[in-house]
């Protein structure tokens, strides 16, 4: 079979495409014939061993995969082959195939395709960890999502409004604004690329508390970090919620002294960790994802598709912040 490894600390043009033996299922697991493996920000992360976790090479990235189960472990009693799966891996989904534990799987409903399936879990699952977990979001509150056309936004703006909130989208184009207004965001506004000193900084913290309104945001979902952060914080109303999600942007320094001014809070969202600690609960959200998709309340806008041996380029395009909703590799 083949897999488009990682041999060596690097980019995505670093990735070649290999021809290795086929896995077989130990205990506990079954074998997946993937047919959809999404691509996440990790893994920009963790071919570059920038990661939390950083897996013995070679290893094909990709964590979060559909498929079809092809064989079974004698101990799993719960799967049977032919069954059509997603799960998260961690690492290992830029493959044919690939052996999961069986209690990372979930069923993929009737009628969901593979690529919509591939692209829930990661993106969908953090973002209902984080606005009702973390975010204790509440039907009439105001959610201002940063980085807002891309897979995880995507999935912050449905879910809000899906949970009854108002939504102001932050992105960085006009075209990109206008993807997230498809998906629901009742407001835009469009941040700068690149630099941002601090008048800039000052600028876009007014269009952000012009945008959220007088009584400032209940809730900020950031995904970007960087010198985005600061100014979204500071659109926060009393007691509101800044989710820490990732940092494309960098890694911010936020001055304590506004957590203070705002009583306000500034809480992580560490899905991975999330699901290891609280595996029932977070079963338990995945099943109201399926619900709310198959009430059309969300829908995982998938962007563009690539062929295995063209995975590196789909990396490349999210590492470089050009994507649109989700990428998704597929093996047929």
């Amino acid at each position: 079979m083949k897999a488009l490894r990682s041999h060596e600390t690097g980019g995505p043009e670093t990735l070649t495409l290999d021809e290795v033996d086929a896995p077989a299922p130990g205990k506990g697991q079954v074998v997946v014939a993937v047919k959809a493996c999404a691509i996440n920000y990790p893994d920009t992360l963790i071919i570059r061993d920038l990661y939390q976790f950083k897996p013995e090479r070679p290893f094909a990235p990709g964590g979060e995969i559909s498929g079809v189960i092809e064989a079974v472990a004698d101990d799993v009693t719960d799967w049977k082959v032919g069954d059509r799966v997603i799960a998260m891996l961690g690492n290992g989904g830029l493959a044919e195939k690939v052996a999961v534990e069986a209690a990372r799987l979930f069923a993929i409903p009737d009628g969901v395709d593979f690529p919509t399936a591939a692209s829930i879990l990661m993106t969908y699952g953090t973002t209902i960890h984080g606005l009702k977990d973390r975010g204790d979001i509440a039907e009439g509150q105001t959610v201002l999502v940063l980085g807002a056309a891309g897979g995880v936004g995507l999935s912050a703006v449905e879910l809000a409004k899906a949970y009854g909130a108002r939504v102001v989208g932050a992105v960085s184009t006009e075209e990109k604004g206008e993807v997230a207004r498809k998906a629901g965001a009742d407001e835009i506004v469009i941040y700068p690329k690149g630099e941002i000193d601090k008048d800039a900084s000052k600028d876009l913290a007014g269009k952000f508390k012009a945008a959220v309104g007088k009584d400032g945001a209940d809730i900020v979902y950031d995904i970007v970090g960087g010198a985005y952060s600061e100014p979204a914080l500071r659109s926060l109303g009393w007691e509101g919620r800044h989710l820490v999600i990732g940092f494309p942007a960098g890694i911010p320094k936020i001055p304590l002294n506004l957590t203070l001014l705002k009583s306000c809070d500034i809480r992580g969202v560490f899905w991975g960790a999330f699901t290891a600690r609280s595996p029932e609960k977070n079963r338990q959200n995945i099943a109201e994802l399926f619900d709310l998709l198959a009430a059309g309340k969300i829908n995982p806008l998938v962007s563009e598709t690539f062929p295995l041996e063209r995975g590196g380029e789909a990396i490349a395009k999210l590492e470089n912040r050009e994507a649109i909703g989700k990428l998704v590799v597929t093996m047929d």
